[in-house]
């Protein structure tokens, strides 16, 4: 199996490409793939689907999409190959084996080719790169402005790499050969400088200087009538080495990919710019303040591409910023030393200490030691900061140079160092986000996050050796997802692995599993997680800890500023202001618009700065999951009955969120699908059981959208309910469990549940509870073919909800009574319900309950005789339906009235609202 970017997306099979369908759902695969391993939200999907606004049934074509993509990898055994279409709350997320997947591959051999010494390994791996491309990338998706966007980001990939292959074969010699792959392309995209510069140059040392010189005129032509600009410094200088009849230049050092000369504007190769104090322009032995790299480094192949290519702009500073203990120390000096011939003059290194117990060392210490490294005798160094800056920036200036920056911690410590040349690399890490540097000297991020699990399993079999790794795979791979992926976490859990040769893996994961002890166990010495989070820690201001050791308590896997202000006793405004702090020091992440989460570690090191807040927090949290619930489900169903008695104890939020439609709603109880399963399933173990049963049963709205995986939590509610002694909350749970079951097919299960629930609605005073708890009684007597008592029960409904003057549930009972009687063969008795139903104002008619009435009213009319009548309102209720989108009332009016007519509008109106129910096409 093979995934398909560069070119037509698609998946081929040894069978040959799957029908992947419409371009949407071809569209929706290049989404998912182009963040492969990552989940995608629906509001993403939908972006790369619609230019515009996403239509009103949006999130249903994409959940047929997803459904029928799903079905299509199953039906191709993706398993097999590691392949899993998943659903994470109101995201998906394609899992796929990097291999599996073109661009990958395609990455992979760019960054083995850039590591060849050889330039004819080079040539070979290149090529390979660019066979893989069948065409121009996502041909065959919608033309969305996500996805150009990412086919223009492939194909500027593929261009570079073109001139990557041309530059190889110039170092060979072959220019006539680099001439013919910069050609074509050169023609294909008429104003990109470089290719043209490239071309000419190619064409020049080929002796073909009138073809040369061709080039660049038809080139700036093109420049100045399309975009009315002139030739480019590249450009410009390609045209003055043919006019002075250069001789062609010494190849590059393998590893430094230029296009031109090769030497510095006016400074001949192998001369420097002129130092005081005697320094030398080019070393014979270059300046290496480098210090060794930590042993067993794993994994980081895209972070490594990324700073390859955040490099390679004019005098770039790269930014590598991530959490403490995530190895940018270790992946910055791993790639720092790939390619020493890359920077021919030297790599300096400073360790800022910007997040050390030691102090921080002034700019003039970092810039002495630099400037003695290039060479200036220590009589020379100035005495100022400012001086020594400027002499810094004067020696780089035509120099190529690497300078790493390590623990930076804020912009202003990094400002100063920056060298002056533009061959020059500055390559900074930082537990801070250091904006202003990006926003000063745009620097280019490249965050770091944790291993994935092979990975963090290569890194154990680094240090312990393969041999021991291998012994115990399952139980690596668990200490690797133990230690949450973070490289510091796995080198202490190997440094004590190996000094105790006897001791298991499994022993050791047994430990780990432990939070009470996890933290402990993962310091040795002065090393450690908890140290390195202690320095962090440490620089925040009094508020942010207070609000990062609330966090830790958090039962759930994620938060927004509403549930850290319910952590922590504040107000959202105060806790966004905590959570952006506490982000830029990477102690939380932010996964989305107002979406953070926090490393499991790191969890539990804020846990254990405030232990004792404990219970407090989590209280706040469940009454704030309580409250946002009720203002979801209030507006996902206005004038709706939820279970609005609150417990006793109740601590109402600072702030509550408000949700503008019913969609918003809609789309936060299916976000926080889990984090509330979580909720609750925290306040059973807490022994807080009037919150655990409310959590869950708030969710209603969204149980009755989507009816999969509910039966667990339901079950914890009811023995919540149970525990509490509380009959009033055993029938609510009872009716929304009892519905649950009948709507998977598990009837006497179902009519087992519901049975003691109008009992117990009765005892607790709860007659609505005990008219719902009848009604779904009745439908699933009548599934089970008890009619008679159904019908008596839907009777008995309708009275207590005209009792209470409750119209929404009175509609519902005298939907379903129509519906029984009409089964029993009553059609006027049905037809007389249907109507008493609308008589009660359309106020109380949702679209959906309208439909179905109007479609019962239909077939009691066919039933009676007058089939131009209930021709009528099927066709009225189909049409509205439609309208909605809701596709099983148009699918079930739709059925009625071909049972009547054969009418080919009707017969392809019914196939496309199936299609749409079953494909979710548009």
């Amino acid at each position: 199996m093979e995934f398909r970017l560069l070119g037509t997306v698609c998946v081929d099979t040894q069978t040959g490409p799957l029908p992947l369908g419409p371009a949407k759902r071809r569209s929706l695969l290049a989404a998912l793939l182009l963040r492969a391993n990552t989940p995608v939200s629906v509001a993403r999907l939908s972006d790369c689907l619609w230019d515009d606004t996403p239509p009103l049934h949006a999130r249903t074509v994409v959940q047929g999409h997803v459904s029928r993509l799903r079905a299509l990898l199953t039906g191709a055994d993706a398993e097999m190959y590691g392949v899993e279409l998943a659903t994470l709350g109101d995201a998906y997320m394609l899992r796929v084996p990097e291999a599996l997947l073109d661009s990958q591959r395609f990455e992979e051999l760019l960054m083995l080719a850039r590591e060849q010494r050889s330039p004819s390994d080079s040539v070979l791996i290149l090529k390979e790169a660019l066979s893989l491309w069948e065409g121009p990338a996502l041909t065959g998706t919608y033309p969305s402005a996500p996805l150009q966007a990412a086919a223009h980001a492939l194909e500027e990939s593929r261009l570079t790499t073109v001139e990557q292959l041309a530059h190889a074969y110039a170092v060979l010699g072959e220019h006539h050969r680099a001439a013919a792959v910069l050609r074509a392309e050169a023609v294909a995209h008429p104003l990109r400088e470089s290719l043209a510069a490239a071309l000419m140059t190619a064409l020049h040392r080929s002796g073909r200087q009138s073809e040369a010189v061709d080039c660049f005129h038809r080139t700036r032509r093109l420049l100045a009538d399309e975009l009315g600009i002139g030739p480019g410094r590249e450009l410009a200088d390609a045209y003055a080495q043919i006019l002075r009849g250069d001789p062609e230049p010494a190849p590059d050092l393998p590893g430094r990919t230029t296009v031109g000369d090769g030497a510095g504007a006016g400074t001949p190769a192998g001369t420097g710019a002129g130092t005081p104090g005697g320094a030398p322009g080019l070393h014979a032995h270059p300046t290496d303040l480098l210090p060794r790299a930590p042993r067993g480094f794993q994994g980081r192949a895209a972070e490594l591409a990324a700073l390859s290519r955040a490099a390679a702009g004019e005098a770039p500073v790269c930014l590598l910023t991530g959490p403490a203990g995530v190895g940018k120390t270790a992946l910055a000096l791993h790639w720092a030393r790939r390619a020493p011939a890359a920077f021919p003059d030297g790599r300096l290194f400073a360790d800022l200490r910007g997040f050390g117990d030691t102090g921080e060392p002034t700019p003039l210490e970092v810039l002495r030691e630099f400037l003695l490294a290039l060479g200036v005798a220590p009589r020379r160094v100035p005495e100022s900061a400012q001086a020594a800056a400027a002499l810094f920036r004067s020696l780089t200036d035509r120099r190529s140079l690497l300078v790493v920056l390590d623990n930076a911690r804020d912009s202003a410590q990094v400002r100063p160092l920056l060298p002056g040349g533009t061959d020059c690399v500055t390559l900074v890490t930082s537990r801070h986000r250091l904006d202003g540097l990006i926003a000063s000297d745009a620097a280019r991020p490249v965050p770091l996050d944790v291993l994935e699990p092979p990975d963090g399993t290569a890194l154990l079999a680094g240090v312990l050796g393969e041999e021991r790794v291998l012994a115990e795979p399952v139980a690596a791979r668990r200490l690797a997802e133990l230690c949450g992926g973070l490289p510091l976490a796995l080198r202490v859990t190997a440094a004590r692995l190996a000094g105790r040769p006897h001791r298991t893996l499994a022993g050791t994961a047994d430990e780990l599993a432990d939070e009470r002890s996890r933290l402990t166990y993962l310091d040795v010495e002065d090393t450690g997680v908890s140290a390195a989070l202690r320095l962090t820690v440490q620089q925040l201001p009094p508020d942010t800890v207070h609000h990062f050791a609330r966090l830790g308590h958090h039962p759930g896997s994620h938060f927004d500023p509403y549930t850290a202000a319910a952590l922590a006793g504040s107000d959202p405004v105060v806790a966004t202001a905590a959570l952006e702090r506490l982000a830029a020091a990477h102690l939380v992440s932010e996964t989305g618009p107002g979406r953070w989460v926090l490393h499991d570690l790191v969890r539990l090191y804020a846990r254990g700065l405030d232990p004792a807040s404990g219970p407090d927090a989590l209280v706040g949290v469940l009454d704030h999951c309580i409250a946002t619930a009720l203002a979801a489900a209030d507006t996902a169903e206005p004038g709706g009955e939820p279970c609005f008695v609150l417990p006793e104890d109740y601590r109402r939020p600072t702030a509550v969120r408000d949700f503008t439609d019913r969609a918003e709603a809609m789309n936060w109880l299916a976000t926080e699908r889990e984090d509330l399963s979580l909720a609750a399933a925290a306040a059973r173990g807490a022994g807080l059981d009037d919150r655990a049963w409310r959590i869950i049963l708030l969710q209603w709205p969204y149980v009755w959208r989507v009816r999969d995986g509910w039966v667990p939590m339901l079950e914890l509610a009811l023995d919540a309910a149970v525990a509490r002694s509380d009959p009033y909350a055993e029938s609510r749970v009872r009716n929304l469990l009892g519905w649950v079951l009948s709507e998977e097919g598990r009837t006497a299960e179902a009519e087992a549940m519901l049975e003691p629930s109008p009992c117990l609605a009765r005892r607790a005073g709860d007659r609505l509870g005990e008219a719902t708890a009848l009604i779904n009684l009745a439908i699933v007597q009548a599934e089970q073919g008890g009619l008679d008592e159904a019908l008596e029960g839907c009777g008995q409904a309708v009275a207590l909800a005209g009792k209470e003057r409750d119209a929404h549930t009175e509609m519902l009972a005298l939907q379903h009574l129509a519906r029984m009687q009409l089964a029993a063969g009553r059609p006027q008795d049905a037809l007389d319900s249907a109507r008493t139903a609308f008589d009660l104002g359309p106020e109380h008619e949702e679209a959906a309950r309208r439909v179905l009435l109007l479609t019962v009213s239909g077939e009691a009319h066919l039933a009676l005789g007058t089939q131009r009548e209930g021709i009528r309102l099927l066709d009225l209720a189909a049409a509205e339906a439609e309208r909605d989108g809701y596709d099983e009332g148009a699918v079930r009016s739709l059925e009625a009235l071909l049972r009547v007519t054969s009418g080919t509008e009707y017969v392809r109106r019914y196939e496309q609202a199936v299609r749409r129910l079953t494909d979710g096409g548009p």
